[in-house]
């Protein structure tokens, strides 16, 4: 069986990880505080199980039964059956758990399907090396974290410069069977609950580059000198009274490697800055959004149906000011559908016999989802105002005393129970106020990079893409008057 249950996955995580929370080296598997975490993760293996027809496709190698999300797509059939896992995994969560490991998936199955820019100077050995790897991954069914930008301290120079210089993740020596690296990285999340940590290009090293920090590998999480460092830990509560925080908070880790050997099988870039660069460039963004808009998606159209419950909750769906935020709300969502269509429609082979969505429409998500997803949240709690806050625990049902009082002061409106109000309410609460949903509002501004630098970076590119020419609507415009 190359799809894993949930018992399966936990399993797997039964090793000497160097993992710590607070002042504590702890075991994940052990950790009190990470249990419903766990038992969220868990979960997730299973719903592949559970929804099989969605998620689970056959190995075009062998025959048996892969995770859809590992498929490497070779035509729009293939990107058709991927949105289908994508989707459905997304609604596990409702699109809360951004890094869930078909997240990484996705982008290792991409980077094999493009594995022709890492032989570019004539050496196959490293693709051939991601592609055995990337069989390890797909028999396995294994979980993949990635730490892939360095910890960039002073911002005053680029991340190579400086003081950043001494943090960087680079090579520091060479064995016979493998190559010693030193530094840290950031931001793991699943860091403490996946089975290897995968570190790859994540944008184009500067002219200057120590060939040293140019390196793609995987090694397993419990490797011997990878450390990780939590923060803290927001799983809490009950399902019923915190259904994202007691099963979703994924964890992030703060990434210290503490002179680790890298085997060579394990090494897929090794200081080739034209193929670290070329990698990035290569279709990522455009294999990638497939699966971070439809979960982007997902979460939206939770949102959505969230405002319209809790104003139906208060009996304010005919107020304007309400009509109008929930529009606004249903629009993102309807924007972010519709870059998915787009792509998908206009995709192609965009290299090696490699299929990925077109990037137009998705490059426009990926600047305006930082915006809508913090827009989100600030339109569901002026929504819900002190009512997010002045909601009892569901466990006060089953006090008689107690629920007699909440029954009769804290009611819904429109002939709803109090029960349902508070259920409501605590969700919306959960979704944007607790530990975790605070968390998740920082984590979206960030997810793919800030708004900023992806708004500077797609007007940029446009622009060095007309820099040989004076075509476009303004001058075609004037020259349509001067004649």
């Amino acid at each position: 069986m190359t799809v894993r249950t949930g018992s399966e996955y936990l399993k797997g995580l039964d090793d000497k990880r160097s993992v710590w929370l607070g002042d504590r080296e702890v075991s994940p598997l052990n950790e009190p505080s990470f249990s419903g975490s766990l038992r969220g993760l868990a979960g997730y293996f299973d719903w592949q199980h559970q929804y099989a027809d969605d998620c689970v496709t056959v190995d075009p190698e062998t025959g048996e039964a892969m995770s859809a999300s590992l498929l490497v797509p070779k035509s729009r059939g293939d990107l058709a059956i991927r949105h289908r896992c994508f989707e459905r995994l997304a609604r596990y969560s409702v699109g809360m758990m951004g890094r869930t490991p078909d997240y990484v998936n996705v982008t290792l199955a991409g980077y094999v399907g493009r594995s022709d820019v890492l032989s570019s100077s004539g050496d196959p050995e490293p693709a051939r090396r991601l592609k055995r790897f990337y069989r390890e991954v797909v028999s396995g069914d294994l979980a993949l974290t990635h730490c892939i930008v360095q910890p960039a301290i002073d911002r005053s120079v680029d991340e190579l410069s400086g003081m950043n210089a001494d943090l960087a993740l680079r090579v520091v020596r060479r064995t016979d069977t493998g190559v010693i690296v030193r530094g840290a990285k950031v931001l793991a999340t699943l860091g403490p609950f996946a089975d290897e940590m995968f570190v790859y290009p994540s944008a184009p090293l500067p002219p200057h580059a120590d060939p040293a920090c140019a390196l793609m590998f995987s090694i397993p999480v419990g490797t011997k000198g990878l450390v990780q460092i939590c923060r803290d830990h927001y799983g809490v509560g009950t399902e019923e009274d915190r259904p994202f925080s007691s099963r979703f908070d994924e964890q992030d880790t703060f990434v210290i490697f503490d002179d680790v050997e890298i085997p060579y099988e394990r090494l897929f870039i090794d200081g080739d800055i034209a193929a670290y660069n070329g990698l990035i460039r290569s279709g990522w963004l455009s294999n990638i959004a497939q699966q971070t808009n439809l979960r982007a998606a997902v979460k939206l159209e939770f949102a959505y149906d969230l405002g319209c419950q809790m104003a139906e909750t208060m009996n304010a769906v005919k107020r304007p000011e309400v009509a109008h935020a929930l529009g606004e709300l249903l629009e993102y969502a309807r924007l972010t559908r519709a870059s998915i269509d787009a792509g998908e429609a206009l995709a192609r082979e965009w290299g090696n016999g490699t299929w990925f969505m077109d990037d137009a429409a998705i490059r426009a998500t990926r600047a305006m989802l930082p915006i809508w997803m913090v827009r989100a949240n600030e339109i569901l709690i002026n929504l819900g105002s002190h009512n997010l806050l002045a909601t009892p625990s569901l466990s006060a049902f089953r006090n008689p005393k107690l629920a007699a009082l909440v029954e009769q002061y804290m009611p819904g409106a429109g002939g709803r129970s109090a029960q349902d109000r508070a259920r409501i309410f605590r969700t919306a609460w959960d979704f944007v106020g607790s530990g975790l949903g605070s968390r998740n509002a920082l984590y979206e501004r960030f997810y793919l990079g800030s708004s900023f630098r992806a708004m500077s970076t797609d007007h940029m590119q446009v622009q060095m893409a007309k820099a040989s020419s004076n075509e476009g609507p303004v001058n075609e415009f004037l020259k349509s008057v001067a004649r």
